[in-house]
C-alpha cells in the first residue's frame, strides 16, 4: 500500500486538471470506499493554494502547511526588537531623570515584553489563537505610544517592531491594515488634543506613512521570502517522491525477474478455497473481480452453486449488494427471515464480503450454509483477518497475469520479426517460382528440371523452419545454464556454416533464470546476425560471471557496418537486443566499423559497487 501511495504521489504532480478529474471519476461505482479514497490523495493538492481559516491569502502565497509563519525571521526580529527597544529606552532617558514614573513604568514594562518575546518568540499558524497574539502585541505597543505623548512618545519605534511582526506572520496586506489601524488609534485621540497644531499634523502624517513603509517592507519580505521557500520545498518534495518512486520502481523490477509460479490465479483461488474451508465449514462458496473494463464482476470461482460467468451491477444477489454498499463484511444469520438474496435459494445464511486493496474494491467473497446461523463469532473474526491478505493475493496475480500479457505479446512480436527475416524471403522466392513455372507449364514447355530444382528449394526452406523452431525453442533452464546453451547452439550454427567459433565460458555459478534467459537470448540474437549479415570467418564467444557482474561478448571479423544507420540496426534485431537488455538492467554496447568486425558486449551487474 505504502508503494502505491509513493508511486501515485510521484505521478501527481505530473496529472494536468482534466487527467486528475479523470482519475477520480474512474473508481469503482458504488463503493463508498472509493470516495474516501479519492479525497484522502487529493486533500493534499486542494489544500496549496487555500488558507487555513481564511486569513492567510492576503499575500498571494500558497501556504502548504501548518507550521510557525514567522519562525524563519527569528533572528531578524530578534535584532529588530532589541534595536528598537533600545532606542526607546535611550529615548526615555528624560522621564527616568525627572523621575515621570509614568513613562518609567511603561518603558519597565516594554522592556520586559521584550525579553519574553526573546524567551518565547512570537507564533503564528494560521488559527485565531496565533492572531490574537499579533493583534495583542500591536495593541500593547499602541497603548504604550498613545499614553505616553502619542507620537512624541519614546516607544514609536518600538510600535514599528509590532508592525514588522504583522507584515512577517500574514503579508503586507494585513500589514497595511494593521499600521494604518494603529496610526488611526493613535493620531484621532492625539488630534482631539487642545493644543494641537501644524507641527502635530506633520509629525502625524510623517510617522503614519513611515509605519505604512514598515509594513509594506515587512510584508514583502515575507512575500519573497515565501514564495522562495514554496518553490523550495516544492522541488524538494517532487524529488523525494520521484526518488522513491524510482527506488520502488527499481525494487519491483528485481522482485519480478524472480517472481514465483504462485502468482497464477488458478493457484492463488485454488489456495484461497482450500484455507477458506480450513477455516469455516461452508456449502457454498464464490469470488469475483471487478473488471474495470466493462464494469461487470467476473465469477473467477464458485464451488456448491451455479453461477454465470459474469453479472452486471443489478444482477448481484441483494446480500452481496448489501456487502458493497456497507464496504464491510456483513452476516446474515437467516436469508429467509432476513429478506435477502444468497448465491444458492437453498442457503440458510451467509458471510458477504468485499475485497479491499489499493485503496478500492477490487472484489467479493461470499461464503453460505445450509443450515441458518451456523456461522460464529469466531468464524466471523476469522474472516475478517484473512479478507485483506486474499484481495491483495488476487490483485497481484491479476497484475501479475496483465505483464505476463504484455510480456508475451512482446515475444510474438519479436518470433514474428525473426520469421519474417528468415523465412519471408525463402517463402516469397517459392511463390514467385510456382508462379513462374505453372506459367511456363501452361505454354506446353518442359518444366521437370524447373521441378526439380524447386523441390530442392522447398527442402531447403523446411529445413530453415525445423531450425528456426529449434532455435525458438532452445533456452536456458534450471538443468541448463547459459554456457551449455550458448555451446549446443553454436555446435548447431557450424552445422550448417563455415563460420569457426570459439567459445571460452565460466561455468559454475549463475545468474537468476530471467536474467540469464534475457542475456542468452542477446548472444542467440548475435550469433544469428552474424550468420546471416556479417560474412565472417572467425567468431570469439566470451561469458564471464563473477557473482557481482556477467559480461557476454561476441566477437567477428566480417565485413561490419557504419553503427550510425539506424534503419539497418533495424533489420540486424539491434533494437530487439536492447530492449532485452534494459529489460534486466544490463548495458549493451555495439562496435563496428565497415570491413572491421562487429563487437557486441553486454555487462549486467548483479551488486552495486
Amino acid at each position: 500500500m505504502r508503494g502505491h501511495t509513493l508511486l501515485r504521489g510521484a505521478l501527481i504532480d505530473m496529472l494536468t486538471p482534466q487527467d486528475r478529474r479523470r482519475d477520480n471519476s474512474a473508481m469503482l461505482p458504488g463503493s463508498h470506499h472509493s470516495s474516501h479514497r479519492r479525497s484522502s490523495w487529493l486533500q493534499p493538492l486542494a489544500r496549496i493554494g487555500r488558507a487555513s481559516d481564511g486569513y492567510d491569502s492576503d499575500d498571494g502565497v500558497a501556504i502548504l502547511d501548518q507550521g510557525d509563519r514567522v519562525r524563519p525571521f527569528g533572528p531578524a526580529l530578534l535584532v529588530i526588537r532589541w534595536g528598537t527597544t533600545t532606542v526607546s529606552v535611550a529615548l526615555a532617558g528624560p522621564a527616568f531623570a525627572n523621575a515621570d514614573w509614568w513613562v518609567v513604568g511603561w518603558c519597565m514594562a516594554i522592556i520586559a515584553y521584550t525579553s519574553f518575546r526573546t524567551i518565547t518568540p512570537v507564533r503564528y499558524l494560521g488559527n485565531i489563537q496565533s492572531l490574537t497574539v499579533v493583534v495583542g502585541e500591536i495593541a500593547l505597543h499602541v497603548a504604550a505610544v498613545t499614553l505616553t505623548g502619542f507620537w512624541d512618545s519614546p516607544f514609536v519605534f518600538s510600535l514599528a517592531t509590532a508592525v514588522i511582526v504583522a507584515g512577517f506572520a500574514r503579508g503586507y496586506a494585513f500589514a497595511l491594515r494593521v499600521g494604518a489601524a494603529a496610526s488611526l488609534a493613535i493620531g484621532i485621540p492625539f488630534a482631539l488634543q487642545p493644543e494641537y497644531g501644524e507641527r502635530d499634523i506633520k509629525v502625524t502624517v510623517q510617522w503614519t506613512a513611515i509605519m505604512l513603509l514598515v509594513a509594506v517592507i515587512a510584508g514583502y519580505t515575507r512575500r519573497i521570502s515565501g514564495e522562495a521557500d514554496r518553490e523550495r520545498s516544492l522541488a524538494l518534495d517532487r524529488l523525494t517522491r520521484l526518488s522513491d518512486a524510482n527506488a520502488l520502481l527499481f525494487s519491483l523490477h528485481r522482485v519480478a525477474q524472480s517472481l514465483p509460479a504462485s502468482l497464477d490465479m488458478n493457484e492463488v483461488l485454488d489456495t484461497t478455497v482450500t484455507r477458506l474451508r480450513g477455516l469455516v465449514g461452508f456449502s457454498a462458496v464464490a469470488i469475483l473481480l471487478f473488471d474495470d473494463t466493462d464494469a461487470q464482476w467476473q465469477v473467477l470461482r464458485s464451488e456448491g452453486v451455479t453461477m454465470p460467468s459474469r453479472l452486471g451491477p443489478t444482477e448481484l444477489p441483494s446480500a452481496l449488494k448489501r456487502a458493497l454498499a456497507r464496504n464491510q463484511l456483513v452476516e446474515v444469520a437467516d436469508l429467509s427471515a432476513d429478506n435477502a438474496v444468497g448465491l444458492s435459494s437453498s442457503a440458510g445464511c451467509g458471510i458477504y464480503t468485499v475485497l479491499p486493496a489499493r485503496g478500492a474494491v477490487i472484489g467479493l467473497l461470499a461464503i453460505e450454509h445450509r443450515v441458518p446461523n451456523h456461522f460464529s463469532r469466531r468464524d466471523i473474526e476469522m474472516l475478517n483477518g484473512f479478507i485483506e491478505p486474499v484481495a491483495l493475493a488476487i490483485d497481484n496475480a491479476r497484475w501479475f497475469s496483465r505483464l505476463r500479457t504484455v510480456g508475451a505479446d512482446e515475444e510474438r512480436t519479436r518470433i514474428a520479426r525473426d520469421l519474417h527475416d528468415r523465412l519471408g524471403q525463402s517463402l516469397a522466392y517459392l511463390a514467385f517460382e510456382l508462379d513462374r513455372i505453372v506459367a511456363r507449364d501452361a505454354k506446353g514447355e518442359v518444366v521437370g528440371s524447373e521441378l526439380a530444382q524447386l523441390r530442392n528449394d522447398v527442402r531447403g526452406v523446411i529445413g530453415e523452419v525445423r531450425d528456426t523452431l529449434y532455435d525458438l525453442r532452445t533456452n536456458v533452464s534450471e538443468a541448463t545454464d547459459i554456457a551449455d546453451t550458448i555451446e549446443a547452439f553454436v555446435k548447431r550454427l557450424h552445422e550448417r556454416t563455415t563460420i569457426v567459433f570459439t567459445l571460452s565460458a565460466d561455468r559454475g555459478a549463475r545468474l537468476p533464470i530471467l536474467q540469464e534467459r534475457e542475456m542468452w537470448r542477446i548472444a542467440q540474437e548475435a550469433l544469428v546476425n552474424v550468420e546471416r549479415h556479417s560474412k565472417a570467418q572467425r567468431v570469439e564467444i566470451n561469458w564471464r560471471y563473477d557473482g557481482q557482474s556477467a559480461s557476454l561478448e561476441i566477437v567477428d571479423d566480417g565485413e561490419g557496418f557504419p553503427t550510425g544507420g539506424a534503419g539497418r540496426l533495424d533489420s540486424y534485431g539491434m533494437i530487439g537486443m536492447r530492449e532485452r537488455a534494459a529489460s534486466v538492467g544490463a548495458t549493451l554496447d555495439i562496435l563496428s566499423a565497415p570491413g572491421k568486425g562487429t563487437a557486441v558486449r553486454c555487462v549486467l551487474r548483479t551488486r552495486p559497487d
